[in-house]
């Protein structure tokens, strides 16, 4: 059983709320616009991290993460990117990619708003955890968590982490 905390667009803010769900965790799961290199080195310093860059993010970060991450958590087939869109309208570059070889776990970020919902027709579960930094146009910064048991997912929470 691996607990997996799941953000997104840091855009380089990290604060001790945040911290306190990272001990909580076996995994950080972090789907782009991280800011800063200062946020995933914090992050490691306490939990392993799992990251992918996004549109803000400069190229040490394109150095250091990649674009798609597509890895196995226990039996899930998890495939993390930042702009990916959602079901059924993903962008064509994730849309060619999932249609290839369909994930169990979808994952993306760049909306900055929170979203999970089944894709009856790809068969996989889209998570966007929204972001948890301050910058953006969201009102209220939000994180998921959720435990990966076997090829299974469950017990996903949404933690609002107040105003931005």
């Amino acid at each position: 059983m691996t607990k997996i905390l799941l953000l997104s667009d840091t855009h380089s803010y990290l604060d001790d709320t945040v911290l306190k769900y990272v001990r909580q965790a076996d995994e950080v799961w972090h789907a782009g616009d991280i800011g800063g290199l200062e946020v995933t080195d914090t992050l490691r310093a306490i939990k392993p991290v799992r990251a992918v860059y996004g549109n803000i993010d400069n190229n040490i970060i394109q150095k250091e993460f990649p674009l798609d991450n597509r890895f196995m958590c226990e039996k899930v087939d998890v495939y993390m990117t930042h702009i990916g869109g959602y079901p059924p309208k993903y962008n064509p570059r994730t849309r060619n990619e999932i249609k290839k070889k369909p994930p169990k776990l979808f994952i993306c970020g760049h909306s900055h708003i929170l979203k999970v919902m089944w894709d009856k027709n790809m068969n996989l579960l889209h998570m966007n955890p929204g972001a948890c930094g301050k910058h953006g146009f969201h009102q209220v910064r939000t994180m998921l968590r959720f435990t990966i048991d076997g090829d299974n997912i469950k017990d996903l929470e949404v933690i609002e982490l107040g105003k931005r």
